[in-house]
């Protein structure tokens, strides 16, 4: 199951596609920079890190800045292959909880940009959800999107696809913030044990 710009199956990954699929961001939004280490660690193994967001899978990485350079929260790296300006190494995948609290009280404002800054991928998902079960739908999976705005959005998008945020909100009456419904569900899904996924990886249980 190949994730393109966004998990169009919804389904959680089974184990043997954990190994294969390869997940990559390119680009990382700063979280949380922390110039001295983390304190929890002895001092003589404090190194400096930043807590960051995928810009694409919304996977949180711990990165470390090359020599004489700092981060800015919410500023955006590359962390892709090949030379990087910024980033010396990623060094692991990290689980909600291991974040800061600075790191978490920006994350939905980090999530918010990313979703604005990517606004075709995610008018596309609108277009293109699909029924989980007889009687579930991927829209449902949103927050505050009930059986009502699911078939005013599905009648809408039938008769002409929707181009943008803006198209959307104006054809489907009383649809809350977009941002910020996909933000809420992508932060729920960054926070472990969902039955289905639509736009973070699910990398199973880790210790």
């Amino acid at each position: 199951m190949p994730y393109s710009r966004f998990l169009p199956n919804t389904v959680k990954m089974r184990k043997h596609e954990r190994h294969e699929e390869k997940i990559r961001e390119e680009h990382v939004r700063i979280l949380d920079y922390l110039p001295e280490g983390m304190t929890s660690l002895p001092v003589y193994k404090r190194y400096p890190v930043a807590q960051t967001v995928g810009c694409e899978y919304f996977v949180i990485l711990e990165t470390t800045p090359k020599e004489g350079v700092a981060f800015k929260a919410r500023e955006k790296v590359y962390v892709g292959e090949g030379e990087r300006d910024k980033v010396r190494t990623i060094k692991r995948r990290m689980k909600y909880t291991e974040l800061t609290s600075t790191a978490k009280s920006e994350l939905p404002g980090v999530v918010e940009e990313i979703v604005k800054d990517n606004e075709k991928k995610f008018v596309d998902f609108f277009n293109m959800a699909k029924a989980i079960s007889l009687k579930h739908h991927q829209l449902e999976l949103l927050p505050k999107i009930g059986k009502k705005q699911l078939l005013k959005i599905l009648e809408e998008r039938e008769k002409e696809p929707f181009k943008s945020f803006d198209d959307l909100d104006k054809r489907v009456k009383g649809l809350p913030d977009v941002t910020k419904l996909l933000a809420d569900r992508i932060i729920e899904e960054m926070q472990g044990e969902v039955e289905h996924r639509l736009f973070v990886p699910d990398f199973g249980r880790e210790k």
